[in-house]
């Protein structure tokens, strides 16, 4: 994955095949509201519970590749500006992505290449048991604990640790708790795949297309809702 001659086309695979459930999920959405869609299509059981799949990997993905970035605070910092960018473009859409999948793993990047010397410290055999349990506890004081925001700074505070607040709008909600330990647990993975010490049909795998959209995912991501909404214009235009 550092550099095209030794890219891991499963890694590259999973994080594509997460990137085609989001656009696909981004599709519905993109029905329901425009074309007067039924909105069971983005919700229902099947994709309320895929969404954390798709999410999920494409964060835990994300983390393994920071074992493999020459830069993780600049990979990070340019991940980051993107997303401001959509925010920007968003916001003057009408539908604000205030924090998104972008802002979170741009937040990640420059955070783990702050901290990684921290990480690091940790046992390799007790790392995996930190984050998971870290992973645990914070779903349960998110869902028991709701910390009430005093001022508009607080309330955006709260609303992208985790705890969504009235007034704080958003609408692609991705939250670091508990995702950042998600990302961590991607880079103890990510330090046994880089030491080669995974089965070798792991390291030869050959799968087809979804490859090719992991390795171009930050250009689909900021593609594909201008082109689908382009394509929703064109089918109003026509009707």
């Amino acid at each position: 994955m550092a550099n095209k001659k030794q890219r891991i086309q499963i890694i590259d695979a999973a994080r594509g095949f997460a990137v085609f459930l989001m656009v696909i999920h981004h599709a519905f959405y993109d029905i329901a509201q425009f074309l007067d869609g039924p909105w069971w299509l983005y919700r229902n059981p099947v994709f309320d519970f895929l969404q954390y799949i798709f999410v999920g990997l494409f964060i835990l993905i994300s983390g393994v590749a920071s074992r493999f970035s020459k830069s993780n605070l600049e990979r990070g910092a340019i991940v980051f500006v993107v997303a401001m960018a959509i925010t920007y473009v968003t916001t003057r859409m009408g539908m604000p992505i205030t924090f998104g999948i972008l802002h979170l793993l741009g937040s990640f990047m420059m955070f783990y290449g702050i901290t990684h010397k921290l990480w690091d410290k940790l046992p390799r055999k007790v790392a995996p048991f930190i984050y998971i349990s870290l992973l645990l506890i914070s779903i349960f004081v998110l869902e028991h604990y709701s910390p009430r925001a005093t001022n508009l700074v607080t309330r955006d505070v709260y609303s992208i640790l985790g705890w969504r607040q009235q007034g704080f709008i958003n609408y692609d909600n991705q939250t670091i708790l508990p995702w950042i330990f998600v990302f961590l647990l991607g880079t103890w993975i990510g330090i046994y795949i880089k030491e080669n010490k995974f089965p070798k049909w792991f390291y030869s795998f050959k799968i087809p297309f979804f490859p090719l959209i992991g390795r171009h995912a930050l250009l689909v991501y900021i593609l594909h809702q201008p082109i689908l909404y382009g394509l929703i214009m064109l089918v109003l235009w026509f009707r």
